[in-house]
């Protein structure tokens, strides 16, 4: 069976998780952002602004549910279990042949 190597193995659910909604976070911040300024701007900065506040959570929705597999490592998973049965202690041999 192939070894697997701890700098070929891809990154963990948790940090993938993390990276996306950070991701999200962001996108969903310029949209705020885009909403606050078009009750400042006018001409095409609102068109530009409204534009970014109605598409902006597509694709941070689109951004954030892409997973990222580094490589396309996949993980190497063992062969089949084995049932390990220990050797009867002394104790326990004496104990069986009574």
């Amino acid at each position: 069976m192939k070894q697997q190597s701890i700098t070929s193995l891809p990154v963990s659910p948790e940090a993938e998780r993390r990276t996306r909604m950070i991701k999200y976070s962001v996108a969903m911040g310029i949209r705020v952002v885009c909403i606050v300024l078009m009750l400042f701007v006018q001409g095409w900065w609102l068109l530009l602004c409204a534009v970014g506040a109605i598409v902006l959570p597509y694709f941070a929705v689109i951004v954030a549910n892409v997973h990222s597999s580094p490589n396309g490592v996949q993980v190497v998973r063992p062969g089949g279990v084995e049932v390990y049965q220990a050797e009867p202690s002394a104790h326990e041999r004496r104990q069986d042949d009574t």
